[in-house]
């Protein structure tokens, strides 16, 4: 009984592959009896061979191309995520950019809103300020014309007496006592004042008096007085640096209100040249002899906190009949006799001057001469300590 056997053709692992996609093994031999006991044993050996090595094949295959394509994938993924990071990156220098524009402009809208502020708080405070100046200015113009009316009216009334009467056919006598005749001459009785802006208004009531032998007073012109008060006369002014005012600043007004109190001194001496002082009467009752200070504080509506008869001025104690104030101060400093005719004196010679400069004076020119030289003389006497009993 013959057996089946099979030649096996060795090939290698390629070309089995390429043989095995293409048509049967050929080098196989068919057995050309079947065997008894193991028949199909030697082919099953070959096909289990040639699988493993296909399998193995494939994987690595496999294996390569999943190695290739995660390579791939990375790269495409890098690539991608650069051009983001790139995309990214110009639009944060975008923003970065729109950010700092928008900061320069809001720190100038800051700058300009806060110099805009200041501008008008300045602008603000400026026109307050204003306002409160002309307010004032105004309130002050308004007192000053209140007391120049009152001023005016006063000196109307006794222009009317002493300046309007006098002319040079016939002489005022009270005005300009030098024109009346020795036998007629007598003693003048003091004047009433109020303001030093009133005239030295002289009451003539004829009084039974003794006269007293009197001799005929004799004057002659100072050439050197008379050309000051010409060239005085041709641009009247107050001020005191004209050689006429200079002089008698220097030789009347200035000793005539040196008092012991030099600080209240200068006071008065500037209110009488502002036309600020004022002069009233004390109370008729007896006053009190006492060492007190002389300044009394209170208003223009005649109570007193306390009376005094210690001079202001000179600071001696003495009857002081008289007061004065300066200004609007609101205090009042009382004086005695002999103070109140030197401030009278030199109130006297400033209000003749101040008719003179607004023109209320038609009189020859001499004829002044005379009235301002008869003032200094009244300064002269006054600081030298004489004055009028009715003081």
């Amino acid at each position: 009984m013959r057996r089946g056997f099979t030649v096996l053709v060795p090939h290698s692992q390629a070309n089995f592959e390429e043989d095995s996609q293409k048509q049967p093994a050929i080098g196989h031999w068919k057995p050309l009896m079947p065997s008894k006991g193991n028949k199909e044993e030697p082919e099953t050996v070959v096909q289990d061979a040639g699988g493993v090595d296909e399998t193995q094949s494939t994987e690595q295959l496999n294996v390569s191309r999943l190695r290739s394509s995660s390579v791939e994938i990375r790269e495409k993924g890098s690539e991608f995520l650069k051009e983001e990071l790139h995309k990214a990156q110009k639009e944060l220098k975008l923003k970065d950019k729109e950010c700092e524009r928008l900061s320069k402009v809001r720190e100038q809208l800051e700058q300009e809103l806060e110099e805009l502020t200041a501008s008008l708080f300045e602008e603000a405070h400026k026109m307050v300020r204003e306002a409160n100046t002309k307010q004032a200015a105004s309130e002050k113009q308004l007192r000053e014309a209140r007391g120049k009316i009152d001023m005016l009216q006063a000196e109307v009334t006794a222009l009317k007496t002493l300046v309007i009467t006098s002319t040079p056919s016939s002489p005022n006598r009270e005005l300009h006592p030098q024109l009346q005749s020795p036998s007629k001459t007598g003693f003048r009785k003091g004047h009433g004042r109020n303001k030093s802006t009133s005239s030295a208004v002289v009451s003539a009531a004829s009084q039974n008096v003794t006269p007293e032998p009197v001799s005929r007073e004799c004057k002659e012109v100072d050439s050197i007085l008379f050309a000051e008060f010409q060239a005085w006369k041709e641009s009247p002014t107050l001020d005191k640096s004209c050689s006429f005012l200079d002089r008698i600043y220097r030789e009347d007004v200035g000793p005539c209100l040196d008092f012991t109190k030099q600080e209240l001194s200068e006071l008065v001496r500037v209110a009488v040249e502002q036309n600020t002082l004022t002069i009233e009467p004390v109370a008729s009752q007896t006053l009190p002899m006492v060492k007190v200070s002389a300044e009394e504080c209170g208003g223009p509506n005649g109570f007193r906190s306390q009376i005094v008869t210690k001079c202001a001025l000179s600071g001696l104690p003495r009857t002081c009949k008289h007061r004065i104030m300066l200004g609007d101060s609101g205090n009042y400093y009382y004086i005695s006799p002999s103070c109140r005719a030197r401030i009278t004196a030199v109130c006297n010679f400033f209000t003749y001057i101040r008719y003179i400069q607004q023109g209320l004076v038609r009189q020859d020119v001499e004829l002044m001469y005379w009235e301002v030289m008869r003032l200094r003389r009244e300064m002269s006497l006054a600081k030298l300590g004489f004055y009028p009993s009715e003081m």
